[in-house]
């Protein structure tokens, strides 16, 4: 059973002709949907609102942290589920940037905690992040 979970938005229209081609998304869902990640479904979703992005994707599981990549194309695919696969691997769902594949280092558009994430604020984060205590 997978422990994580690849969204791929299938509606997103970079480089969409109207020729009745499948739209680029769609093609990048057909891609890793076809030879899934090791630990990881691949869900179809219809919009992750990056529109005029490229192809977009989100990747979570319970108690890790989420990432939401963007300009991603269909022939990144095996990228993408070999990032996906390190993802579902990973303890906390934070997959070190030298350790993603090159497509995907520097298209990440937002990482969001796992529910219920509390952090320990102390007077060294504060002041890490430049805030008054």
């Amino acid at each position: 059973m997978a422990g994580a979970t690849l969204y791929v938005c299938i509606s997103c229209r970079a480089g969409a002709a109207d020729d009745g081609t499948p739209l680029a998304g769609a093609r990048l869902h057909a891609a890793l949907a076809a030879d899934p990640p090791a630990g990881v479904r691949v869900e179809p979703v219809m919009c992750l609102a990056i529109c005029g992005e490229g192809c977009s994707v989100a990747v979570t599981a319970p108690g890790k942290w989420s990432y939401v990549y963007d300009r991603l194309t269909p022939d990144e695919a095996a990228e993408v589920r070999a990032g996906a696969a390190a993802y579902a691997a990973s303890a906390d769902g934070i997959v070190p940037w030298r350790e993603r594949p090159a497509a995907m280092r520097r298209k990440t558009r937002a990482r969001v905690p796992p529910l219920g994430h509390a952090m320990a604020v102390t007077a060294v984060t504060l002041e890490t992040a430049n805030v008054e205590p």
